[in-house]
């Protein structure tokens, strides 16, 4: 609250600051310095014992026989049917030990269910492990400016363990931005004052402040948010995602059969980008809004923001593979039809 948090979200059964007061501000600090956030909500699904390997290989679809100790790697979790349940980044802490970075979903339950039908021998918790994202192109500076120049030669998703004044944390290269930074995973969280200060002494030189996952530069940059970028029924494919999906991990890979049949058969939407016509910022909606091409609906509006580089509304396009980058449509929204285009994403 000292910092003038004036608006949060829930997620993850916690609460997320979403807004200092000045949004254009906010947004500009990210895309041109540096900014902090406050993502404790990014919670860790910990799966530690001598199966954690093979569980976390039957989770995500993802072929990680190669992924060494110190290394993340963004993957996808499915259903038996191939439907995304959450996106994490995976960090391997050690051979026996590894944690989910989840989006917005209890992931805890499902791995602990999938842990305990295969009779694994792993235990499944949610360790006291909380992030606090610096993110935009001047984050290198300020972490390497607490932790050291070694920050600098931190591959994108890899992470080290280490500590500052005594606080134990991990430093990744990682963030939900396309800006840049990093993202520090705290270990002790009676210490989150204490870091939270560090960051932000740290960064006075290069005008840090606080923010927040920016909702205008991750549709800009064409980030996909689970749980509102996608439905009940969205697979990896549908949303960009396929260059993540590996088909020949082991079969007993959770949602495995099912998305080599969806790749096979080729899926049924894609996602585009969509940029309405109109000058002036859209009311904020967060219900998805039909979109139609000649008077029949193709799909879904699944996000809309005003661009603050593209002095523009736009948003993501969940429509059927029949519709291209270039056509024309029309997008109920909750004011009243509006024109559009479709294009590819990234806008930016």
């Amino acid at each position: 609250m000292a910092e003038g948090v004036c608006a949060m979200t829930t997620y993850n059964l916690m609460l997320m600051p979403t807004s200092y007061g000045h949004p254009e501000e906010e947004y500009w600090r990210l895309i041109e310095g540096v900014s902090m956030w406050d993502v404790a909500v990014e919670r860790q699904v910990q799966l530690k014992g001598p199966d954690a390997g093979r569980l976390v290989q039957i989770l995500a679809a993802r072929d990680l026989s190669k992924c060494k100790i110190g290394q993340g790697k963004y993957v996808p979790i499915c259903n038996h049917h191939g439907v995304l349940l959450n996106d994490p980044i995976l960090l391997k802490r050690a051979e026996d030990c590894y944690w989910l970075s989840i989006a917005d979903s209890n992931i805890w339950f499902w791995a602990e269910a999938i842990a305990r039908e295969r009779g694994l021998d792993v235990e499944v918790s949610e360790p006291d492990v909380s992030p606090l994202a610096v993110q935009g192109p001047k984050a290198e500076n300020v972490v390497a400016s607490i932790f050291g120049d070694w920050v600098r030669d931190l591959k994108y998703f890899w992470f080290r363990e280490t500590e500052i004044n005594g606080i134990p944390v991990a430093v990744a290269r990682s963030g939900w931005s396309k800006q840049g930074g990093f993202e520090i995973y705290l270990m002790d969280g009676s210490k989150g004052t204490k870091l939270w200060n560090i960051v932000k002494e740290a960064g006075q030189p290069y005008g840090i402040g606080p923010g927040n996952p920016n909702w205008c530069e991750r549709v800009e940059s064409g980030l996909v948010a689970y749980g509102g970028d996608t439905d009940g029924q969205t697979n990896p494919f549908e949303v960009r995602m396929g260059k993540y999906v590996d088909l020949h991990v082991p079969d007993d890979t959770v949602g495995i059969q099912a998305l080599r049949r969806i790749a096979a058969d080729g899926p049924k939407r894609h996602q585009l980008g969509v940029v309405l016509e109109g000058s002036e910022p859209a009311k904020a909606d967060f219900r998805w809004n039909d979109i139609e091409k000649d008077g029949k609906k193709i799909g879904d509006l699944t996000n809309c923001t005003w661009s603050f580089r593209m002095r523009k509304n736009i948003g993501f396009a969940l429509v059927s593979v029949t519709a291209l980058p270039g056509d024309m449509v029309v997008v109920q929204r909750g004011a009243g039809p509006v024109e559009g285009t479709l294009c590819d994403l990234p806008f930016l």
